[in-house]
Formats: structure tokens, sequence, C-alpha cells
């Protein structure tokens, strides 16, 4: 698994490591997507590249609800 991101290309949540429903390829690029997981709820902002995740600091806009 590289990152969060296992070798069929399903994205793993960052808090509990279950598979969310974000599917990607080797050449997809996302830039701040928000990245939800059903099983424990949490939502992050990431960014992808390739096969690689980083983690976004959520700014103030997305905190407030």
């Amino acid at each position: 698994m590289s990152g969060w991101i296992d070798r069929i290309g399903w994205i793993h949540c960052p808090t509990c490591g279950n598979k969310t429903r974000t599917k990607v390829n080797p050449d997809t690029v996302l830039k701040r997507f928000p990245l939800f997981c059903p099983k424990c709820g949490t939502e992050h902002i990431v960014d992808v590249q390739g096969q690689n995740i980083i983690l976004s600091e959520p700014d103030a806009k997305t905190q407030s609800r």
C-alpha cells in the first residue's frame, strides 16, 4: 500500500484504515479533495497526485458547520 492507496487504487481512510468509496488511477490528480470515510464518519481534505496522498489542513471555511 502506497500511503493510503492500495495496489488496486482504492483510497483508505487515514484515521481508521478502512476502504473509502473513492478509487484513483495512477494518473489521477486531485487538489483539495474532500475524502469521506463511511465507516468512521471523518472527512479529510487530501491532494492526490499519482499514487501519493498528502493531507491538507482544513481552512476556517470547511470547519464551520
